[in-house]
């Protein structure tokens, strides 16, 4: 009976701390993402892959999805992705008419009236990869939810493994399909409510 118990305790505190946190109407996240180029920044490893530096990068963007990795070839260097809104895609008011999915590695977006054109969507949310550079950044980025806001300061990365598997960030926040996701080596991160 115990055992019920706590499974049960386990089982409400994992939907509670996964939940969606509530946001009032109008743009949380009014600017676009920083970016600059990097100039001959060196290579470093991280748990055996080699890291470029393509462009230092920041933003503060609602948390739009959150999606954790444990078992595909990514993980090894990014146990999650955000998909993240700035500008309308920060609005409660525009959300509240659009689905956010992400599976594989994927963010997908869908809505039976859509409040804004798709392009303002496209360019306005992305699916990001996040690399943390440390543990405390890594328990960080793991505890978000969507509906949190969250400031990323980092670079924009290509990964590239011994085995010859390559991840390469995107470094457009126009762009869509395949090879539109950043690869964010996140220095530091702020989780706010509001």
């Amino acid at each position: 009976m115990l055992a019920a118990g706590l499974a049960a305790a386990g089982l409400a505190l994992g939907w509670w701390s996964d939940r969606p946190l509530a946001q009032p109407a109008g743009v949380l996240a009014p600017a676009d993402p920083l970016q600059e180029p990097m100039e001959s920044a060196a290579p470093w490893t991280y748990r055996n892959h080699r890291l470029t530096p393509l462009a230092r990068f920041e933003l503060r963007a609602r948390v739009l999805g959150v999606e954790r990795y444990r078992f595909d070839r990514a993980a090894e260097l990014s146990p999650v992705d955000f998909a993240l809104g700035w500008g309308p895609m920060s609005d409660s008011r525009i959300l509240q008419d659009i689905a956010v999915t992400q599976r594989d590695r994927w963010y997908f977006w869908s809505a039976a009236r859509l409040p804004i054109p798709p392009s303002e969507v496209a360019n306005h949310s992305a699916n990001m990869h996040l690399i943390p550079a440390d543990d405390s950044v890594a328990r960080r980025l793991l505890s978000a939810r969507p509906g949190h806001l969250v400031a990323l300061q980092g670079q924009l990365v290509r990964a590239e493994g011994q085995d010859g598997w390559r991840w390469i960030s995107s470094l457009s926040r126009t762009d869509t399909g395949d090879g539109s996701c950043e690869v964010v080596w996140v220095e530091s991160v702020h989780i706010a409510d509001r």
